[in-house]
């Protein structure tokens, strides 16, 4: 740890990197909040946390961070955090500097501008019972008044992200660090799946409602927690089961010992974690999503079936609803949109006329494939619009006769106030537009959104009512917490 680090509210920032990042608004796509990796009590933790936040990588493209500390020692943290993929965040070498057998690690998009290394997590502090280092995935719907109060009180935070408000909150109880941390939990209102971590434990919890994801499994002699379970996957660990909402784990010498800081009052599962965010090989509640992706789909179909000669998803996130789709009516599924996966992250803020040229750098029509074709064109999501025209009007310039834009999710007329990064109700074209004036928004021959119910059975699977255990404020207006209509909804993490 370097000697000029000071007590906590001094944060750890590493070294400076330029905050003035352009972001690449080409598509209007949702952006997930972010992802988080953990490990307790396995060898080489840095390089485990490496490939598991690789297979995160979709949660968030603009930063990345890992934290580790042996605990055979006790030692001080490592840490190193920057901007960027993290593929370029992190090199052997860099992973070679952090050593130890506990780990947390952080992928992020940020919100409001918040593009900034003062924002990377893991947050890495120093206070009075040693080190503490968080990171979250979600967004604290209270900590605007949790940090007035604190700051009134003399806190001085040196983030703009809401994940501070718990570092202050443990830091300035004279419990020890679990009671005091799960005295910080139970003040905390919204959605979120925290990894703290101190010189000899790891904390993790889940949200009273679980609307973020968080699972557990066992590599080895140790544990690995996770936002989904691809990257149990890919470092190799067996699922284990999913972090109970309001449960609170705590690995140290003792073992793992489980805890509640609140009981659940309601199971709320972010319903676009099903829909859109999560990768379709991961399991959400014992739910694979490609599956329930498949079954939208095909409840698309009997819901709104239109007759067709191809039917294409939008990738990468609507291929399984594509399939499905194609499978209930027969008509044939073919790759008649095609995403260039190395077009990278754009640096730079281009004139509005190349913007609109630029969808063609990540997106193409398979001209061979539409031409001459009436398409059923499958989608998960509607934000703005801007997107659906410029997909419906490529596949028009490849030459497609007629093209029927099928959404495998209710219409989107809601911002998310729980970490996804949504825009302000008046610029969602859902909640100013009917469904026929969208349609004509986006040049599209027809429209047809998915219906709540056929949302509902189709995520549930066989069970059919699964509307408990799903968040669809967005569709349905009807939010698991209070939540202040009037404050920002940027990301906590």
């Amino acid at each position: 740890m370097s000697d000029e680090v000071m007590q906590l509210p001094k944060l750890w920032t590493g070294s400076h990197y330029n905050e003035g990042i352009g972001r690449d608004d080409i598509f209007d796509k949702l952006r997930e909040e972010c992802g988080v990796f953990g490990v307790y009590n396995i060898p080489h933790a840095s390089t485990l946390a490496y490939y598991g936040l690789h297979a995160l990588q979709h949660r968030g493209e603009e930063s990345a961070g890992i934290c580790t500390v042996d605990l055979e020692q006790e030692g001080t943290f490592n840490y190193h955090r920057n901007m960027g993929l993290v593929k370029e965040v992190f090199d052997q070498d860099k992973l070679d500097t952090l050593a130890g057998n506990m780990a947390i690690g952080h992928v992020r998009y940020s919100t409001a501008g918040e593009s900034k290394l003062a924002n990377a997590q893991p947050l890495v502090f120093k206070y009075r019972a040693g080190d503490l280092a968080i990171a979250t995935n979600g967004n604290i719907v209270n900590a605007p008044g949790i940090r007035e109060e604190l700051e009134n009180l003399g806190s001085i935070f040196q983030t703009t992200s809401d994940t501070e408000v718990i570092a202050h909150l443990i830091a300035r109880s004279s419990k020890d660090f679990v009671e005091a941390a799960k005295d910080a939990l139970q003040r905390l209102v919204g959605g979120f799946a925290f990894l703290i971590m101190t010189n000899d434990k790891l904390l993790v919890a889940s949200d009273s409602h679980g609307l973020r994801p968080l699972v557990m499994g066992k590599l080895g002699n140790g544990y690995v927690f996770a936002s989904e379970t691809c990257a149990l996957e890919t470092v190799g660990a067996i699922y284990e089961r999913d972090v109970q909402p309001g449960e609170m784990l705590v690995l140290d010498r003792d073992g793992l010992r489980q805890d509640r800081f609140v009981e659940l009052e309601r199971r709320a599962t972010c319903a676009m974690e099903y829909i859109y965010f999560a990768r379709p090989d991961s399991d959400i509640n014992g739910i694979n999503l490609h599956a329930s992706r498949k079954r939208m789909g095909q409840r698309m179909a009997l819901e709104a079936f239109v007759d067709a000669d191809v039917v294409t998803g939008v990738p990468d996130s609507s291929i399984s609803a594509a399939i499905g789709y194609a499978e209930q009516t027969g008509i044939p599924y073919e790759l008649g949109l095609i995403k260039n996966k190395y077009t990278g992250r754009t640096f730079i803020q281009p004139s509005q006329e190349l913007r609109e040229k630029g969808v063609k750098m990540k997106l193409s029509a398979v001209r061979k494939v539409v031409e001459g074709k009436r398409v059923v064109m499958i989608d998960d999501s509607i934000v703005r619009g801007t997107t659906s025209l410029r997909i419906v009007n490529l596949l028009r310039e490849a030459g497609a006769t007629e093209v029927h834009v099928r959404i495998t999710s209710p219409p989107f007329m809601n911002p998310c106030y729980y970490g996804i990064d949504t825009p302000d109700r008046k610029e969602l074209i859902a909640s100013q537009k009917t469904v026929e004036e969208i349609r004509q928004a986006i040049n599209a021959d027809s429209l047809s959104f998915l219906t709540h119910q056929g949302l509902i059975e189709s995520v549930g699977g066989n069970e059919g009512q699964f509307n408990r255990g799903m968040c669809m404020a967005c569709f349905d207006n009807d939010y698991p917490t209070p939540v202040d209509f009037s404050s920002d909804k940027s990301c906590s993490c």
